[in-house]
Order: structure tokens, then C-alpha cells, then sequence
């Protein structure tokens, strides 16, 4: 092993230097992702990022088409693999993309047409009420899926800015010295940290996904970065605290925030289903990361070599164009359908149903235990969130305690997982991640994150 890594220094040392093309190759693509994706900025008093400036621009130019938009587009999706799955069509086959987009099992085909469904009965207010109605269906065809759709778009579009021309192997080698110890993860968990942290969630977790199938994340790798890492955006975080009227200690807040994801993402993976998860790459590409750095060679130098040779490898420009421009498609169309059905599905169990208010009683001790006060109130708040991370803020908007609402609010934020989106995208990710997995780390989270959300708020803030 000594051998190998003194081999590598040398080859480091003796190979000729890039030429200036190849290095500007690396730096400037790589300097536009960093701008679009990690600089926080201000613009009217809101905290967000350069990508969210334009998603928020287009939101803005076409906000009231976009839900008959995405219906139409549902409906396409729907009736599309509806016609591939029970006709043949030879452009369809012969395409590959085409045939992954439309060619699914009988499953996702369904919740395809239930989406399209759901969808259709929202904007034109048809159906069953409990479906279109403004705390379910119209939740998600008019406040969620605008906001996936134009933040996927410029996400798909701007994200191989940051995937293929070497930023992640360069801050990765950088900071795999704190990654790996603390949280046995590459350096370049760091990235999507931060792109969730600046931007959103659903971000890290698109970038996690595309990062596993490439080869760079193991399987238990994926599954951790996919759910303890994917936080919440100051943004949105800020939307929270103004809901909950707690806006006025946001920098208490948000502090609380950071200090209980760290805890949760240090125990977390330590414990199963997440500790049990294989140490294998995906198969059809296996490993293609290399973060170690050799003896004899600094971070910053190694870093900087095999970024410049990622970045080396793109030879077309117009074949990176064209992958976003597919990717932005699959998004539409595969999962979109699936956030109407099962978020709608999700959101009507939750105000429709007792079925949250039954399984939260066991938090009831709990809360009166770490001295929340109105705990009998508080505790739906503590499981809804796997619902939509949203409705948390809801259920506490109307508590008179403001330290209980602190305390949900900094709950919201800390399970990370909730099935209205990031769920889904995980499920209908190639990620080793089931459904009911899916719900024991929320409960892990919850019981991990709230002593120390109710400790900090007695002793710091109370």
C-alpha cells in the first residue's frame, strides 16, 4: 500500500503540468456552479442562491399556467405509458431514453394515472373534495409542484456544472479529512450539503442520486447523504419561523437547527437500517471515486490534478446540454406524477384521518417529560411531518407556547424526510431505500433531534 501511494506522489511530481485551456476547463464551469449553487445572496430581504433567483423569476412570469402546465404534462405522461405499455411502437423502442421514460412496471404505472387524476380534479375542482381541496390536492398542484417545477429545470440544466468538470473531486479530496471521520462519508457529501443548505432539499437529494449512479457513493453512502444531509434551505427555514411567528430569533433558531441535523447525521448511520446497508457501488458502473490523497502530495495539489482530469473528459458541450435537457424530462414526467399521487395521498391521511393523531400518543410522555408545555397539542406535530414537512407549521401555528412552537419548528426541519417530495424522490430513485426504511429513520431523527431541540431551547433561549 506504501508502495502504491509513494508510486502515485511520483507520478504527481514527474507528470507535466495541465496547460492553461485544461485548467480554465476545470475553473470556469466550475466557478459558474459554485455561484449558482453554494453563494448565498440577498434580494428583497429573502436569503437564496443564484439558481433560485431564476427559478423564482420564472415562477414569477408564469406562475398562473404552470398547474394546467404540469397537468397537461401528467396527462402526457399517464396515456404515454399507457400506449408503450400496451401497444408497440418502434421510435419508442428504438429510443432508449424514450423506452426508460414510458416503459415502466404496472406500479408506477398506476400511481402515474392516479397523479394524472389527482391533478386533473384539482384544477378544475371536480371529484371527491377531499382530494382538490386547498389543504390537499391544491397543497401540492399549486404550491409544491410549481416550485419542483422550476427549480428542477434550472437544477437538471446547470447541475453537470458542478458533477463533471471536477468541483466535486477537488473540494472533496479537500475535506474528506473531517468527512470521513465524522460522518464515514467521501468529501464530497460536503457538496450536497451545501447545495441543500443554500438552496433546497430536493437539490442535494437529485445531486445525491446522479452522484450514486456515477459511482461516487456506495450504497450506504447514498442512503446516508440521501437522508441526513438533504437539509432543509435558509430560505424556506425562514418561512417556517415566520409561519410559526418565531421569526424574530431566527439566528437562535436556525443555530438549534444546524446543532440537531449534526447530531442526527453523527448517530444516525451508525445504527441500522443505515449501518447495515452494503459498502457497494452501483453495479452497472461500480467505483469511480478517489479521494485518498497520496504520501508526499498536498490535498490542494492532488485535488486540483484530478479535478483538471475530470474536467478533461467532457468533450462535448453539447452532450452535457443534452443530458440536463433529458434529465429535466425524466423529472416532469416520471416524477412529478408520483408527488400529486402519493403527496395528495399523504396530505389527506393527515387532515382527514385520525391515523396521525393515534400514533403520535406515545410522544405525549415524552414532550411533558422534557417539559414542552401543551404537549397534548404538540404531538401530532412530532409524526406529521412525514406526511409534508410543511404541516408541522400548521398543527403549531395556532399553540399559545412559544417555546413549543420553537421546538416544532426546529422538529420540521430536522427529520428531513417527509413523503410529499423527498420521499418520492427517493423511493423512485435507484437508491437502496424502501418505504418502510424510509420511516424508521424519521423516527429515528425525531427521538434522535428532540431532546436536544427541547434542552437547547430551556437552557439557551427560555
Amino acid at each position: 500500500m506504501l508502495n502504491e501511494k509513494l508510486q502515485q506522489a511520483e507520478e504527481v511530481t514527474n507528470k507535466k503540468e495541465f496547460t492553461a485551456k485544461q485548467y480554465l476547463a476545470f475553473w470556469l464551469p466550475s466557478l459558474i456552479g459554485v455561484l449558482l449553487f453554494l453563494v448565498p445572496i440577498s434580494v428583497n430581504g429573502k436569503v437564496t442562491i443564484g439558481l433560485g433567483v431564476l427559478a423564482d423569476g420564472l415562477q414569477g412570469a408564469i406562475a398562473d399556467y404552470i398547474p394546467s402546465i404540469m397537468t397537461i404534462i401528467l396527462c402526457v405522461s399517464a396515456a404515454g405509458s399507457l400506449i408503450v405499455k400496451y401497444t408497440t411502437i418502434e421510435a419508442v423502442k428504438k429510443s432508449a431514453f424514450l423506452t426508460a421514460l414510458f416503459d415502466i412496471t404496472p406500479f408506477w404505472l398506476i400511481l402515474r394515472c392516479i397523479g394524472a387524476l389527482f391533478a386533473v380534479f384539482t384544477l378544475n375542482q371536480i371529484g371527491p373534495e377531499f382530494i382538490w381541496s386547498s389543504i390537499t390536492g391544491g397543497v401540492v398542484l399549486y404550491d409544491l409542484i410549481p416550485v419542483l417545477m422550476v427549480w428542477f429545470l434550472f437544477a437538471c440544466l446547470f447541475m453537470p456544472l458542478l458533477l463533471q468538470f471536477g468541483l466535486m473531486d477537488f473540494i472533496g479530496t479537500l475535506v474528506r479529512r473531517v468527512m470521513f471521520p465524522l460522518f464515514k462519508l467521501p468529501g464530497r457529501s460536503s457538496v450536497d450539503a451545501l447545495a441543500s443548505w443554500m438552496g433546497s432539499g430536493t437539490v442535494g437529494v437529485l445531486l445525491t442520486t446522479q452522484q450514486y449512479e456515477s459511482g461516487y457513493y456506495t450504497k450506504r453512502e447514498a442512503s446516508v447523504v440521501a437522508t441526513n444531509f438533504s437539509i432543509a434551505s435558509i430560505a424556506f427555514s425562514l418561512v417556517i419561523a415566520r409561519f410559526l411567528n418565531i421569526d424574530h430569533m431566527f439566528i437562535q433558531f436556525y443555530f438549534t437547527v444546524i446543532v440537531t441535523g449534526v447530531i442526527a447525521a453523527i448517530i444516525c448511520p451508525r445504527i441500522p437500517p443505515l449501518s447495515i446497508k452494503k459498502n457497494t457501488y452501483y453495479e452497472p458502473v461500480g467505483k469511480q471515486i478517489d479521494e485518498v490523497v497520496p504520501e508526499g502530495v498536498s490535498s490542494f495539489r492532488w485535488g486540483l490534478k484530478k479535478a483538471v482530469e475530470k474536467a478533461d473528459q467532457v468533450k462535448s458541450y453539447p452532450g452535457v446540454i443534452k443530458s440536463g435537457v433529458q434529465n429535466v424530462i425524466d423529472i416532469w414526467f416520471a416524477l412529478i406524477p408520483l408527488v400529486m399521487a402519493l403527496g395528495t395521498v399523504a396530505l389527506v391521511i393527515a387532515e382527514f384521518t385520525p391515523i396521525f393523531n393515534y400514533l403520535s400518543y406515545p410522544f405525549v410522555p415524552l414532550l411533558q417529560l422534557l417539559q414542552i408545555p401543551e404537549a397534548q397539542a404538540a404531538a401530532p406535530a412530532m409524526l406529521v411531518g412525514f406526511a409534508d414537512m410543511f404541516l408541522p407549521a400548521v398543527i403549531g401555528s395556532g399553540i399559545e407556547s412559544e417555546l413549543t412552537r420553537f421546538v416544532i419548528g426546529v422538529m420540521s426541519l430536522s427529520q428531513l424526510i417527509y413523503m410529499s417530495e423527498i420521499g418520492i424522490l427517493l423511493i423512485k430513485s435507484k437508491i437502496p431505500v424502501s418505504f418502510a426504511q424510509l420511516f424508521i429513520i424519521f423516527l429515528q431523527r425525531t427521538v434522535v433531534t428532540l431532546p436536544v431541540a427541547a434542552l437547547m431551547a430551556h437552557l439557551l433561549f427560555f
